[in-house]
């Protein structure tokens, strides 16, 4: 019997097409699935995460989960335990299906760890496929998607699979229900909305079924300042990736097992942490707001949040009122428990070594003790047996603030913002809670040596001159597809499609392509690490900042290496070309149509982003918003000779190249994340020929003019402003009576 994949073509063209029985060759016979190719691969994985909230609409599926039976085919994965271990917590019953899977609860982790690893273990991807047809029929889904993509980012046989966004997976966890609800209206009317709240909220139909729903039309909130920026903190490819930085640093994985000891994972997921809350700095210093302060446990949250997410179960995300007293009799417990952690790890770092339970001594006095450091408290130090009931600082620091303190080890757990990886970034307590963690890393690092002059120059290498093209930024429409968010029907699961197309248009910062030139001049051939940051010039009070005061604030946009020549060598980068950055992520629906296009054929690369590492930071986010007159910053380059094993000397680079995991200079260079600005500087030592700072000047097209709505005809439309919400400048409303009825409507609500 053969597998069949049924390819759902749905373009948001002119007309959809429909291939429900579709037979690619002999591809598919059940004894073939272990050497199929990438594009057939992506094409299954699909397949089992469309509809995730839904038992399958495909039959294959179907049959296969039906047919294969896990304790029966106990040979086929590499760990026997590990099929036991599943097994017996399946027997004892697992996270209902129905229920939202919380990322930071221990008992579902637990329960998805071990789903994670028979996933992994399977001995090949006959068996991997199989077995996530099992899951899927049988384990709750949001396990399911968290557990194999996990394990579609560390297994072997699944690289260069191009996994759907997790935005159009699960939308519920990044579009607001507002938009969501209209769109189950839309549904539940077959399109035949009112049509005066129709035009209000933005809601158009195609003649191709395609609904698409206006995110900034209607009534709009702002709670508190912090939401002057939440078209950042809220925009769904940097929340994306936060989540994929967990996927591929997971913090409860193994050091032996899943050979990531030589791994800078730690360091790595420092770096990044430190690296938004800079990036988050700047995007404050463009709207003149002065930098977040850390945490305190003595002072309640003056501003609440709302976090305007409903999850699929109908809960609602709770929200968090102003003037939130944080410690209570309550959660006392945690409060003690976190300080005690606080206490012991800062004793160390000054001490230079912790003393563990079992008579470990761990050293932290040497620069790739940063790693050591980094896993205490991010999580990750001395894991056995997969145990995910480590402690883990920064989630004790979270649970500290949830909501659910009776049913913490409950299925009913009601996730907060901070729970969930895909939605902290949203929160503002988020950032004043990692800006505390941050703390302990920089005691950490001023208590290092500062970098002396022979670590700090390039002898015979001189960076004459670095100048940039000019820097624009603007707001612009972004189309993001939630028709995973609604249940199908009947007849649309016999379809295998839902006969309508719901897209979310949303507004999101972007900016003008950009190329960075730096001019050389070297006295011989050489290879070379050039670094690119940009940073802050002034504060929000417009104060000159000192070097020592900015350097956290500088967020590293470029790492490469250039072999120089003799002579003079101009260097230039295009900004899609930076390291460790990601362009736009397609549409699910554009990747499945590329796919069939390719079935049997070998890879073929359409665009960059195939070639991209999955946890690329948005290449759109690169700059901070400017202003129109012009923000300024300060751009600074450093060109520094290749250092194999000069200051972290025991990490293995090749094996971070194989694992696809190059993060900054991770790939092609020891020196510690963040150099040069990661240590306290000494400025009478710190300026050398091999270095430049420049100033920049960052501006924001005019929003009237930046982009126009699309598909809108303008001829007889009229400017509207709303001053009581943020750039939404833009909103155009038709001068017709209806129309003006609505406008007067739209007032009176905000009087």
């Amino acid at each position: 019997m053969r597998l069949l994949v049924f390819a759902v073509f749905l373009a948001l063209g002119a007309a959809t097409v429909i291939k429900d029985d579709l037979d690619v060759g002999n591809t598919f016979k059940k004894d073939s699935l272990v050497n199929l190719d990438v594009k057939t691969k992506e094409i299954c994985i699909m397949k089992l995460l469309n509809h995730i909230l839904q038992p399958t609409m495909y039959e294959d599926i179907r049959e296969i989960a039906q047919e294969f039976v896990i304790e029966d085919n106990v040979d086929k994965y590499l760990k026997v335990d590990v099929v036991k271990q599943f097994v017996q917590t399946y027997k004892m019953g697992m996270l209902p299906r129905g229920e939202v899977f919380v990322h930071t609860n221990e008992k579902q982790l637990d329960e998805a760890i071990k789903t994670f690893r028979l996933l992994y273990f399977a001995k090949d991807f006959d068996v991997f496929l199989r077995t996530a047809c099992f899951l899927r029929e049988r384990i709750n889904g949001g396990m399911f998607v968290y557990a194999l993509t996990v394990a579609c980012f560390h297994r072997t046989d699944c690289q260069g699979v191009v996994l759907p966004a997790p935005y159009e997976i699960y939308p519920y966890f990044f579009v607001d229900s507002q938009v969501i609800n209209k769109a189950f209206q839309m549904k539940m009317t077959k399109a035949s909305l009112d049509p005066v709240v129709r035009d209000y909220f933005g809601i158009r139909v195609k003649d191709n079924n395609v609904v698409v729903i206006d995110w900034r039309k209607g009534v709009r909130h702002t709670v508190s300042e912090s939401d002057r920026i939440s078209y950042f903190t809220e925009d769904i490819d940097l929340n994306t990736y936060m989540y994929y930085l967990h996927m591929n640093y997971p913090y409860w994985m193994t050091n032996d097992i899943y050979n990531v000891n030589k791994e800078r994972r730690g360091e790595i997921m420092m770096y990044a942490t430190m690296q938004l809350l800079a990036r988050l700095r700047l995007e404050r210093l463009s709207k003149n707001m002065c930098d977040i302060k850390p945490l305190m446990w003595n002072e309640p949250l003056t501003t609440g949040y709302w976090p305007k997410l409903r999850m699929h179960n109908g809960e609602e995300m709770p929200m968090r009122r102003n003037n939130v007293v944080l410690v209570t009799k309550d959660n006392v417990g945690d409060k003690v428990l976190v300080d005690d952690m606080e206490k012991i790890v800062r004793e160390g770092i000054i001490t230079g070594q912790i003393a563990l339970r079992d008579g470990t001594v761990l050293s932290l006095k040497k620069a790739e003790d940063i790693e050591v450091l980094a896993r205490l408290i991010l999580g990750g130090h001395g894991l056995q047996n997969d145990n995910a009931k480590i402690i883990h600082v920064s989630n004790v620091l979270k649970k500290m603030l949830s909501y659910s303190t009776y049913n913490v080890d409950k299925y009913t757990y009601v996730p907060t913002a901070l729970d969930m990886y895909t939605t902290c970034l949203r929160d503002p307590v988020f950032w004043r809670l990692m800006k505390r963690i941050s703390k302990t890393f920089v005691l950490f690092k001023n208590l290092l040596p500062r970098y002396t002059v022979d670590e700090l120059e390039f002898p015979g290498v001189k960076v004459e001159r670095l100048i940039t093209d000019k820097l624009v930024t603007y707001m612009d429409d972004y189309d993001v597809d939630i028709t995973n968010a609604l249940y199908l029907d009947q007849s649309e699961m016999q379809k295998k499609r839902s006969d309508m197309i719901y897209i979310a248009r949303m507004h999101r910062l972007n900016n003008h392509p950009f190329k960075v030139t730096i001019d050389v001049v070297s006295d011989k051939a050489v290879d070379a690490v050039v670094r690119v940051f940009i940073g802050p010039k002034y504060d929000c009070m417009g104060r000159l900042l000192q070097i020592n005061d900015k350097r956290l604030d500088m967020v590293e946009i470029d790492t490469f290496v250039y072999k120089l020549d003799t002579g003079k060598n101009t260097i230039v980068r295009k900004s899609d070309e930076m390291q460790g950055i990601i362009e736009e992520r397609p549409l699910t629906r554009r990747i499945w149509d590329r796919s069939m296009e390719n079935v049997g054929v070998g890879v073929k690369m359409i665009d960059s982003y195939w070639s991209k590492s999955r946890i690329g930071f948005p290449s759109r986010l690169l700059l901070p918003m400017g202003t129109r007159g012009g923000l300024e910053m300060q751009m600074f380059v450093i060109v520094s000779p290749v250092r194999s094993g000069m200051i972290l000397p025991t990490l293995d680079m090749t094996v971070m190249k194989e694992r696809h995991s190059c993060r900054w200079s991770t790939c092609i260079d020891t020196m510690p994340l963040g150099y040069p600005f990661d240590r306290e500087i000494d400025v009478t030592k710190f300026y050398t020929n091999n270095m430049k700072f420049t100033d920049i000047m960052i501006f924001r097209r005019d929003m009237n003019t930046a982009n126009v709505v699309k598909d809108v005809d303008m001829s007889d439309m009229v400017m509207k402003r709303d001053d009581l919400t943020y750039l939404d400048t833009d909103m155009l409303v038709r001068r017709s009576y209806r129309d003006v009825m609505m406008t007067s409507v739209d007032n009176m609500t905000h009087m």
